[in-house]
């Protein structure tokens, strides 16, 4: 039972990868559509897109089927070691994304969502796969259920938020290039939202993002107490996840009172989101702690 239930979880694995790959192609179609038709407004959506959208619905699908087959395969939740983190966070980022379209039109992160999904999934399953083993201990608590829920929804919002300032980034280099009387580069770019626009966007879900993160920093220190008898051990891993906190919020503040706008304010979101980066490859996998048995 185990062994086929492990099976049907790869395989939906290896299925939902080459479906994102496929999305991936259609959503830089599109951008490449719209590099071609720069006076294409950025509200407008092609076939290419629709195409790419449906075609990412159905890769997290497959995604979702490989993390609960994993999870019941396991008899537990699926987030015990690092593969089975990557797993389900590269999940609900996806799904952050999905259920963000309802609201706004942003299938021009389309390609950036699928290609990280892509990335985060082929070097999880070759780098971190492990076979199924009893939960930790310290890991059996509802706490733990708490505190990575609320961490898996903080970093789909700030992989929104990084893909925002990414293309703020490359959109104010554009126009500069195109104020200077220089041919822009990345033509595509005329057929999404200007600088102002991408910078709120990432601004306000950086917010949400940081709420969440917040609630992962207090679930985490109330999992350590039940877990360690204490709250705070200044451990590795805790110490970065108040870094990461540290420069959410110094970014939403410099932007909301010290009046940061455009390349600055988009600058220090990426390199938050390295931290975050940092945080669940390097710190996981190369620096001892009190987390470094669970991966988390």
């Amino acid at each position: 039972m185990f062994d086929s239930l492990e099976t049907v979880s790869i395989l939906a694995l290896y299925s939902a990868m080459i479906i994102y790959a496929l999305a991936f192609i259609f959503y830089t179609i599109d951008l490449s559509g719209r590099a071609s038709s720069p006076g294409q407004q950025s509200g407008q959506v092609t076939r290419w897109a629709r195409v790419g959208y449906s075609l990412t619905i159905l890769a997290w699908l497959l995604h979702t089927t490989a993390t609960v087959m994993r999870g019941i395969g396991a008899h537990r939740v699926p987030w015990a070691n690092m593969y089975e983190f990557a797993l389900t966070a590269t999940a609900v980022t996806v799904a952050v994304y999905l259920v963000a379209q309802f609201f706004l039109e942003i299938r021009y992160l389309g390609t950036l969502i699928t290609g990280l999904a892509l990335l985060f999934l082929g070097i999880t399953k070759v780098g971190y796969y492990v076979p199924i083993a009893p939960l930790q201990p310290a890991l059996d608590s509802y706490w733990l259920l708490i505190h990575i829920i609320v961490a898996m929804l903080a970093v789909g919002f700030l992989t929104l938020s990084f893909g925002f300032s990414v293309l703020q980034l490359l959109q104010t280099h554009r126009i500069k290039q195109q104020n200077s009387g220089k041919t822009p580069a990345l033509k595509f770019l005329a057929g999404i939202p200007d600088a102002i626009s991408l910078e709120n966007f990432s601004y306000r879900v950086a917010i949400i993002g940081f709420v969440f993160w917040s609630f992962t920093l207090v679930a985490g220190a109330i999992w350590a107490e039940r877990a360690w008898s204490r709250y705070w051990g200044w451990d590795v891993k805790e110490v970065w996840t108040f870094v990461i906190w540290v420069l959410y919020a110094g970014f939403i503040h410099a932007r909301a009172t010290r009046g940061w706008r455009g390349t600055r304010s988009a600058w220090l979101s990426v390199i938050s989101y390295s931290a975050v980066i940092f945080n669940f490859s390097i710190v996981n996998v190369y620096f001892k702690g009190l987390h470094a048995y669970s991966g988390l």
